[in-house]
């Protein structure tokens, strides 16, 4: 689909700074929480200690990091020694992959880019399996795919659509066949319940920026009996237990931790912003010609994903960006490309349905007043760009 000029023209110049922004991407990142930033700037200033280090500086900095560990593995009820910290939900899931011996690869087509381009890199044999229209994973093509030589990769929330996997009944699939289990869920800790024990996942996957804490920061759980088959990707002086050489990154582990440990808190009031979350779509879906993409309910409490035919994605962003409004187009990451959503390729959507969506992701700080505003200024840019377009 090629740019639509008037679309596109009417976005260009100096955007103002704003005094308050409406954030509505939050699947891209959020913002550190005070309280996260006040438990890490000690060890920014004077708890400058290296961990590995006997004097008490080191220490003090090993013992933060060995309670934000806790922390971090109370969120999932998991033991401390299954955590490994990495650099963020990237990392994770390359460890998980390219570390993890087995003979075959087996993921599904909507995965982010974080698993997909790294699946490319193994020398393991890959399989990809598809999804339904509301991008759920097709339970009976698994059955078929998995046996014991297989490492299975499936997130647990997608990043664009927000549509939640079924992981229980996919664990209970790769236990029947002695299969591995890995799960990307970094758009699901500390917003949904999980227990890697009850839930039978054998590895996961997190990010600490998705929950109010600091980027470059996040983290690898690997059940404990299969820590012998992963091999590191990163070699030296053997920090993380061997698995992720390299000095820790005090200050982010310990923001990692305490924004966990607030995320528990915060999830008690999803059921509040779920409700916000469904009355903005009932909103947007007043305005003619908009289609709600993903499935409309297994699908994350915060996430609105939609179609606007006649008008440009990217047009529609940057003018609710003039408006004081931040949301996007689909994945950050992709974004940075300009690459085509493959979610919604995979979902069946066409080039120039693809790229007329947008995605807004709520977080716990959005109000009533924000969604409302937010809603009027969408239908206004709606109409001005449709006008514009000739449409």
């Amino acid at each position: 689909m090629k740019r639509n000029s008037a679309n596109a023209a009417v976005c260009k110049g100096n955007n103002e700074t704003m005094k308050k922004i409406i954030y509505l991407d939050n699947a891209a990142t959020t913002p550190i929480d005070k309280e996260v930033l006040k438990a890490m700037l000690p060890f920014l200033k004077e708890k400058f200690g290296n961990p590995s280090s006997a004097h008490s500086l080191g220490q003090s900095a090993k013992d933060a990091t060995e309670k934000a560990r806790k922390q971090v593995a109370s969120m999932i009820n998991a033991e401390p020694d299954e955590i490994i910290f990495t650099s963020g939900g990237t990392e994770a899931n390359n460890l998980a992959l390219k570390g993890f011996q087995a003979e075959k690869i087996i993921t599904d087509n909507i995965e982010h880019h974080a698993v997909l381009e790294v699946v490319k890199q193994t020398n393991k044999q890959v399989e990809i399996i598809s999804v339904n229209k509301e991008g759920i994973i097709n339970l009976n093509e698994l059955r078929s795919s998995l046996s014991s030589e297989s490492l299975l990769s499936i997130m647990h929330v997608n990043n664009e659509i927000g549509t939640i996997q079924p992981i229980e009944e996919i664990a209970r699939l790769c236990k029947e066949k002695n299969a591995v289990f890995h799960t990307d869920a970094v758009q699901s800790f500390g917003k949904l319940a999980i227990d890697v024990k009850k839930q039978g996942i054998d590895m996961l996957s997190a990010s600490g920026h998705k929950i109010n804490g600091p980027k470059g920061i996040g983290f690898l759980y690997i059940k404990k009996n299969l820590k012998s088959m992963l091999m590191p990707l990163l070699h030296g002086g053997g920090q993380e237990q061997g698995l992720r050489s390299g000095t820790e990154n005090v200050a982010g582990i310990v923001g990692l931790g305490k924004a966990a440990e607030l995320s528990k808190k915060k999830m008690k009031n999803a059921g509040k912003l779920r409700k916000l979350r469904d009355y903005f779509i009932k909103k947007i879906l007043e305005i003619p010609n908009v289609k709600l993409n993903g499935s409309p309910e297994k699908r994350i409490f915060n996430n609105a994903n939609f179609t606007i035919k006649d008008v440009e994605g990217e047009a529609l962003v940057l003018m609710l960006d003039q408006a004081g409004i931040a949301c996007s187009t689909g994945s950050a990451c992709s974004a940075i490309g300009h690459k085509s959503s493959h979610v919604l390729k995979a979902l069946g959507f066409s080039d120039e349905d693809i790229h007329s969506s947008a995605r807004f992701s709520l977080g716990f700080q959005n109000t009533k007043k924000e969604i409302d505003y937010t809603a009027k200024k969408v239908e206004e840019s709606v109409i001005k760009l449709r006008r514009l377009a000739g449409k």
